[in-house]
């Protein structure tokens, strides 16, 4: 009987269930996408402490992108790592899906607002139409532009990119998969910016300066990458004083390049195995009427998921975030600019 009991009480012991502490923060950061309404109403579980939290999102809630300030204060402030660089070390430009395209072209093909002129023997941009958005200046000359680095490859190496593997940095170096990490830009305000955090360099044109700054927190948060004490205070007092609602939107998912490989055949810049065609001309704008005369004031250059549709408008002429060019071509996926209505 004594030997029955024991055994009972171990059985009972047995079915004893021990709850789990689990904690799950997440925080997004891209381009420039917002989170999609749920259909239904969903219920997240959270134990804290033995203490069941339940929170219900409300079926065709919206969820709201965290601010670039509350994405700040994710990120490690430690000394930055400043020795070894080289950069060598992080191999670009590469041609990562195979299409003939190395990143450099990738990007001058994606960011280009009308569809950019390729050469008939190689992925070679020839001729487009860009906006730099850190001097506000068009370029219709590929020579003229860099493709910068938004968080610069030493910056990263310093940062924590030292004790990162090989492919880790060359990922990082061709990124693709959300139009934030590399943009393209007048030469010399890449070349002016070097490898400078916002502490020593932000960008001439003000009203980029806080899509700046949250791209940078995006690019830092996503990569896990440490900022030093003068950099996050910089980028803190900043965005407080200026850009306190500025937010930083989920990084988008890999995309493969919507560019075909580069044959004669394919390529529909080539009118011929040997002829370029024509110059492309900027697609006719058109001027905005005297009733939406009130429309936001925009800059052409990226905009997000979210604005989609939206209009605006940029030296009196009507503007629209899409998703494709005014000819219809589709920029690459996961790019949305303002382009003209």
């Amino acid at each position: 009987m004594k030997m029955s009991n024991t055994v009972s009480r171990r059985f009972q012991r047995s079915l004893i269930v021990f709850p789990a502490l689990a904690l799950v923060v997440t925080v997004g950061c891209v381009s420039s996408s917002g989170a999609a309404p749920s259909p239904e109403a969903k219920k997240t579980t959270t134990t804290l402490k033995k203490k069941v939290v339940v929170t219900t999102i409300a079926k065709g809630a919206v969820i709201v992108d965290p601010t670039a300030l509350s994405v700040l204060g994710t990120i490690s402030v430690q000394n930055e790592y400043k020795t070894g660089y080289s950069r060598s070390l992080f191999k670009h430009w590469i041609d990562a899906n195979g299409n003939g395209c190395d990143t450099r072209e990738e990007v001058l093909i994606a960011e280009s607002h009308s569809k950019a002129q390729v050469d008939a023997y190689g992925c070679k941009v020839i001729e487009g139409d860009w906006l730099s958005p850190y001097d506000n200046v068009v370029h219709t000359n590929p020579s003229e532009l860099d493709i910068d680095h938004m968080v610069p490859l030493k910056e990263a190496w310093d940062s924590g990119a030292w004790n990162w593997t090989a492919t880790q940095r060359q990922t990082f170096a061709n990124d693709l998969s959300d139009p934030r990490a590399l943009i393209a830009v007048t030469a010399g305000q890449n070349r002016s910016k070097s490898d400078n955090d916002p502490t020593n360099w932000i960008p001439s044109q003000k009203s980029y300066i806080c899509t700046y700054l949250s791209e940078w927190v995006a690019i830092k948060a996503h990569w896990d990458l440490s900022m030093d004490q003068s950099e996050f205070g910089r980028i803190k007092n900043l965005l407080t004083a200026s850009c306190a609602t500025a937010t930083v939107a989920s990084w988008g998912s890999a995309p493969s390049s919507t560019t075909t490989p580069v044959t004669a055949a394919t390529n529909p810049a080539v009118t011929s195995a040997t002829t370029v065609a024509p110059v492309v001309t900027a697609p006719a704008v058109t001027t905005v009427p005297a009733g939406v005369s009130g429309a936001p004031e925009v800059t052409p250059v990226r905009c997000k998921k979210a604005e989609f549709g939206q209009t605006g408008q940029y030296k009196g002429v009507a503007y629209v975030c899409s998703d494709h060019r005014k000819d219809g071509t589709a920029y690459s996926v996961g790019y949305y600019m303002w382009r003209p209505a």
